[in-house]
């Protein structure tokens, strides 16, 4: 039997993988099976708790193995380091370092919130999405993953996003979650988002920072603390120096726990026994 914990931080939900020691082959058809909705568990991504030694990686213990819905490797997720943060939480970690594929995450728990430092927001450029035949300008942010994050009066409850925003492959060569965030200067936002690998989800931890840093920016300001209310909840993030650092602010609740059967896990690929699964850096 293979332990799983069901979590979700503002409505983000991930399959809560422990496995210390990296003895489980987490394929990407794997994945897919366990966040299928009707298939296996359901969920918008994965995440694997493992040690960085169990990966030959140096850095802090434990290491965030973060995989999108449809099995593919992210680099980051914000709602994700705090669903895996308190997770280690109820094995009595107290908080401290997290690793990840885009750097050490520092995590502070806040009474029912967890805090975590996103490290750098940098925008890199501009460009714009299409939805509907209608344009929206963006700015190109770099959380780790990148984001085109869209400032708009438009109401953007109305907007269809059952498909993916077109966006610019020569800006964005490896996709990018889209952000729509309205209004532009009054706090807090509002925000919905198109995740890359997974569709609309009803929150997103990295793109909740983009979208605080384009509508900090759109009202003139550098720097502040900014609520930005998701379809899943609302959280809160810090942003100083313009971008230079960023923390990400809000709860994370663990649903359930249970145990996968060997059969299914095996139905979905290789035994749940193969060794030797490699981190991609």
């Amino acid at each position: 039997m293979i332990p799983f914990v069901k979590g979700h931080g503002t409505e983000n939900d991930f399959v809560v993988l422990p496995d210390p020691e990296a003895r489980l082959d987490l394929t990407a058809e794997r994945v897919a099976a366990l966040c299928d909705r009707r298939r296996g568990l359901g969920a918008d991504g994965v995440l694997r708790v493992v040690r960085s030694a169990a990966l030959g990686l140096e850095g802090p213990e434990w290491f965030m193995d973060y995989r999108n819905a449809d099995g593919s490797i992210a680099e980051m997720c914000g709602n994700g380091v705090r669903v895996f943060a308190r997770y280690l939480q109820l094995g009595g970690w107290a908080g401290g370092e997290v690793g990840t594929r885009a750097g050490v995450r520092d995590v502070t728990f806040e009474g029912d919130r967890v805090s975590v430092e996103m490290g750098p927001a940098l925008v890199f450029g501009e460009s714009v999405a299409r939805v509907g035949g209608r344009e929206f300008a963006g700015i190109a942010v770099d959380v780790g993953n990148p984001h085109l994050a869209c400032v708009t009066d438009e109401d953007i409850a109305a907007l269809d996003l059952t498909e993916r925003p077109w966006r610019d492959e020569a800006v964005f060569p490896n996709g990018a979650n889209v952000e729509f965030i309205a209004p532009a200067t009054t706090e807090p936002v509002a925000m919905r988002v198109h995740e890359r690998g997974v569709g609309e989800t009803r929150s997103c931890g990295t793109g909740t920072v983009a979208a605080a840093l384009a509508s900090l920016r759109a009202a003139g300001r550098e720097s502040g603390r900014l609520a930005v209310d998701t379809p899943g909840g609302r959280l809160e993030v810090t942003v100083r120096g313009g971008g230079e650092s960023t923390a990400l602010h809000g709860p994370a609740v663990l649903v359930a726990s249970g145990e996968l059967t060997r059969a299914w896990w095996q139905s979905t690929g290789q035994s749940a026994d193969s060794v030797g699964h490699s981190v991609a850096r």
